[in-house]
């Protein structure tokens, strides 16, 4: 779960077992920020601009009940392996992305899953309770003509005997496979289906006042049946002192104090 924040910059809390951190990892030019958009907004930006590291939240109303997501959208230079280390210790879903034809950018993915279970094996250790790490991998630009450079073949061999890992050939340009590919990584983390961005109605900013009212009334809505997902304006990353907190309480205490802990909208 997401560490809270101090008070002084909260907004309203939400409880942290509804808080959750999606990480996206993979190499430059893969199409990282275009899954991105496409969950948030829908759209896909031709224009290609290097991430250094983007931080994106949603706050979601299911079921009467309110979650927090953080998207945190990577980048594929990682010039900083302490805070590739970060993202992944305080990720609870990881999307791994590959371009078809692109064969470095598969061997990249392949790294990467290791290190995910590497290092949240260090953390398993730690705390001495199982930890689940739900991801899909993407193979990304299935739009395109190309010269396929990964063999199904060696994909199947990646995710097999994986019961938390999925695989999709995906095009974030044409928005292939990208719901259906959402959807099965929010089942594998036990999230709601809800979450996927074809389940739920996209509402306005000023949803987020109604949101609140509910956080804190703690009453159900009448149109509890309907699901609603609203980006947040001017989110901000958790600061790295607040993430190595996390870390550290999480190692020391395990699972104690869960339900104490709050999220906060900031």
């Amino acid at each position: 779960m997401i560490k809270k924040m101090s008070p002084s910059e909260s907004d309203f809390a939400i409880p942290a077992k509804n808080c959750y951190r999606m990480v996206i990892l993979g190499s430059t030019k893969v199409g990282k920020t275009a899954i991105v958009s496409r969950f948030l907004n829908g759209r896909f930006d031709e224009q290609y601009t290097p991430t250094i590291e983007d931080f994106h939240r949603k706050l979601y109303s299911i079921k009467g009940d309110v979650y927090q997501l953080d998207i945190l959208d990577t980048s594929g230079n990682h010039p900083f392996p302490a805070m590739r280390r970060l993202s992944i210790l305080t990720g609870d879903v990881f999307i791994l992305v590959f371009s078809l034809d692109n064969r470095d950018s598969f061997q990249e993915v392949q790294r990467l899953k290791r290190q995910i279970f590497e290092t949240k094996s260090c953390l398993k250790n730690k705390i001495k309770e199982n930890i689940d790490v739900p991801l899909v991998i993407c193979g990304n630009k299935g739009d395109r003509e190309f010269h396929r450079e990964v063999q199904q073949e060696e994909i199947d061999q990646l995710v097999a005997g994986d019961e938390k890992c999925a695989y999709f050939e995906i095009s974030a340009k044409r928005n292939e496979n990208v719901d259906t590919m959402f959807r099965t990584l929010f089942t594998l983390a036990k999230l709601p289906n809800e979450m996927s961005p074809d389940l739920h109605r996209k509402v306005s900013v000023q949803y987020c006042d109604m949101l609140k009212r509910k956080s804190l009334k703690n009453k159900k809505m009448k149109d509890i049946g309907e699901a609603y997902g609203v980006v947040t304006p001017c989110a901000r990353r958790p600061s790295v002192h607040s993430d190595l907190m996390y870390i550290k309480e999480k190692a020391i205490g395990g699972g104690q104090g869960k339900d104490k802990e709050r999220c906060v909208i900031s």
